[in-house]
């Protein structure tokens, strides 16, 4: 290839690279607009020092762990003069694209945790699930290691096939923060005596929107990017993405009885059933897997707080967890030549691929918060919590000349 074909696919995947990085202040304000006032710069603060530590920590450990690429070799080499790396850097960009990638990993668990974790557990967390956990099944779903693919494919005629990430990245984020959530307990007050919920609404609709709505445009970039060059780019990838996202938006207003948090979670649960089956499946398809989510999400999230007692702040274990499950297997529905898919796939390897995936993600999931559980603590202590995080742990709040009276 060229140069200019080269710089085109450099281009182009820095492009989704940022798309991606721009997510994650989707995720911010998603959770600002969720949690109670007390806890919004906390929130911000976050996601913020979750990329940075992501970035740091993947660049060192996570992407050599998964691909077996590392970056300590000289700049010659970086540009592309051999050691695995491509010509203008591409592999460079690559690795920005899947950082933004792993960094959703604690950018998802941040709002199942919200309101009561203490700072630098969640850091420390942070570097262990980065660093190990997620590049391990990254690396045998998207690099073939350690023949998981190889065996799928003997046996049941097909990979395990997530082309962006529904069991990958947004089923391994809401597994994990399952397993967090468990282990931190219930926010003080959201259930009283007896076990009944007690609601706290959100703080802000506006924010939480905001959210949902950059999350929703960084998304084709997550989706449509993830081809890694213009030459194999699918305008499919979008349309199965957009077609996705409405089916999760009319299914959550239908299901959830116009609620707007529902409402704009929709969107964001389709997109995340859609991820593993976008490349191949058939634009009806993608509606009803998307719509499917949506209706999911919903019932999931009351069950999970009002039947399960399980408070997940952001319902991030039914959105990211159980959807994502949804379109790892989906995919090996939808994406069946005889459903109006371009085929190529195995249902039961879509199976044994979620599955496996989950189980994974929840066992780490109280591997890594256990162990940070049983040696620093996880929680704020009552009266810090009371106090509210920003203030506990920042010492601002979110409008401190209105808290002076100004």
């Amino acid at each position: 290839m060229n140069s200019t074909g080269v710089g085109g696919d450099v281009f182009f995947v820095l492009v989704g690279a940022i798309l991606v990085f721009a997510m994650h202040g989707g995720f911010a304000f998603l959770e600002v607009g969720t949690v109670r006032h007390k806890n919004q710069v906390n929130a911000l603060v976050k996601i913020l020092v979750d990329f940075a530590l992501s970035t740091v920590t993947y660049f060192f450990v996570g992407y050599a762990f998964a691909y077996g690429t590392t970056f300590l070799v000289d700049a010659a080499t970086l540009s592309g003069g051999g050691g695995g790396f491509e010509l203008q850097g591409l592999t460079l960009v690559k690795f920005f694209f899947l950082t933004t990638f792993a960094a959703a990993i604690p950018a998802i668990i941040s709002g199942g945790i919200a309101e009561r974790m203490k700072f630098w557990p969640q850091c420390i967390a942070t570097v262990a699930l980065v660093g190990i956990v997620y590049p391990l099944y990254e690396g045998i779903v998207w690099n073939g290691n350690f023949g998981f693919q190889a065996w799928l494919e003997a046996t049941f005629g097909a990979q395990f096939h997530d082309f962006a990430g529904s069991v990958v990245v947004h089923g391994v984020g809401g597994w994990i923060a399952l397993g967090a959530v468990l282990l931190l307990g219930a926010r003080m007050g959201r259930y009283d005596s007896k076990g009944r919920p007690i609601g706290i609404p959100p703080s802000s609709l506006p924010w939480l929107a905001m959210g949902s709505w950059m999350l929703c445009v960084g998304w084709f970039g997550f989706n449509v990017m993830t081809a890694g060059s213009l030459g194999a780019a699918s305008g499919l990838v979008a349309i199965n993405s957009l077609m996705a996202m409405v089916g999760g938006i009319l299914a959550a207003l239908v299901v959830g009885k116009n609620d707007p948090g529902f409402v704009h979670n929709g969107a964001l649960a389709g997109l995340v059933a859609v991820c593993a089956g976008s490349d191949i499946m058939h634009p009806i398809g993608s509606l009803i897997v998307g719509a499917g989510a949506g209706a999911i999400f919903v019932v999931g999230f009351e069950m999970c707080q009002n039947k399960l007692k399980v408070d997940d702040v952001l319902g991030v274990w039914p959105l990211h967890g159980i959807c994502g499950a949804w379109g790892g297997i989906a995919a090996g529905i939808f994406g069946l030549e005889s459903l109006g898919g371009l085929g190529g796939v195995s249902l039961m390897s879509q199976i044994i691929g979620t599955v496996v995936g989950a189980t994974y993600a929840l066992a780490a999931g109280f591997v890594v918060y256990g162990i940070l559980k049983s040696t620093m603590g996880l929680r704020l202590s009552q009266e810090e919590e009371h106090l509210g995080a920003d203030l506990a742990i920042h010492k601002i709040s979110a409008n401190p000349e209105h808290d002076l009276g100004r």
